[in-house]
């Protein structure tokens, strides 16, 4: 199977290189947090910042805001009072019959997630010095009252059957928005994954578009080495879904797979390098799933990479 296939000729109403600045901000800031921190998941930010970019940069149509909103506290579990009230959606603008719903399913890609919201003037700046912190919002795995996450995907797979039910309820009260759902390639390992573009083929809900981090990395390993999924793009197809291939790191080809009109149910699978603009990370090859520095001179190594990086914008 090919990498993937360049953008066409087709124009995109995305500005790119806004794009590309975001994803250059999404990727800066993920990896200033995990120097600071020493430890990260710093592999999800390299491969997925243009694809969080494109999201976020103008291929999912959300509400504005008027300011960037703090982080909240946590607001505790549901119970017999039912839950509290909020999610993470709110970070995504007041919802509309036109506009799109986002869900993030991959919860350990949080940090890239608040990064982009940071960088596109939805999240507040100092949200990140509460990461991980107890009675903050802003976990290391996502929830649903995380800023950007509107459900709790669980461990993986659950998202797209959500978005699924949520497009049904929309498209029975007559709305006209996209359900878009972030997915990682792990997630095909899933069963639940496979019922789910089942029951959206069968629901004929073209308004749900999954865009998927085909990165071949998980926690364990090279994805090949845990359990294969190629060749992805005939098995989904072979459930009735158009698809798109394209690479995960061209913003353009990334736009116009994401705006194009559709058939069916859309999954644009978004192939990337883990490493990709890190190129530091390609010394612990195999496993990148987590980068948790060994030593002050590996760490070191990044701070000297990272200085680097900001002369070249100054």
């Amino acid at each position: 199977m090919t990498m993937a296939t360049r953008a066409n000729d087709r124009p995109s109403t995305l500005d790119l290189e806004h794009v590309r600045t975001i994803a250059t901000g999404i990727r800066r800031r993920v990896l200033d947090h995990v120097i600071a921190n020493d430890g990260g998941y710093l592999s999800q930010a390299c491969s997925s910042a243009e694809l969080l970019g494109t999201l976020y940069g103008g291929a999912v149509r959300l509400a504005p805001l008027s300011a960037p909103l703090p982080a909240r506290d946590f607001m505790g579990v549901p119970g017999p009072a039912g839950a509290p009230s909020g999610t993470g959606a709110a970070f995504h603008g007041p919802p509309g019959p036109d506009l799109d719903r986002l869900i993030i399913s991959p919860a350990h890609y949080a940090l890239v997630v608040y990064a982009a919201l940071i960088e596109v003037g939805r999240l507040e700046e100092s949200a990140l010095d509460r990461f991980n912190v107890d009675g903050s919002t802003v976990e290391m795995i996502g929830a649903e009252h995380s800023p950007g996450f509107e459900t709790t995907t669980g461990s993986l797979s659950q998202a797209l059957s959500t978005a699924g039910g949520i497009a049904l309820a929309r498209r029975m009260r007559g709305e006209t928005g996209r359900t878009i759902v972030m997915m990682s390639d792990g997630e095909l390992q899933e069963g639940q994954t496979w019922e789910a573009f089942s029951a959206l083929v069968h629901h004929g809900l073209h308004t749900v578009r999954a865009v998927i981090d085909v990165n071949a990395q998980q926690c364990d390993g090279p994805m090949d080495t845990v359990m294969r999924i190629e060749p992805i793009a005939e098995r989904i197809r072979a459930f009735g879904l158009e698809v798109d291939e394209v690479d995960g790191h061209d913003v353009a080809a990334l736009a116009t797979a994401l705006t194009r009109d559709v058939q069916a149910p859309q999954v644009v699978l978004a192939r990337t390098d883990p490493a990709h603009g890190v190129p530091l990370l390609e010394e612990r090859h195999p496993v990148l799933h987590y980068l948790r520095f060994t030593s002050s001179a590996e760490r070191d190594r990044y701070v000297a990479f990272r200085d680097e990086l900001a002369g070249e914008v100054r």
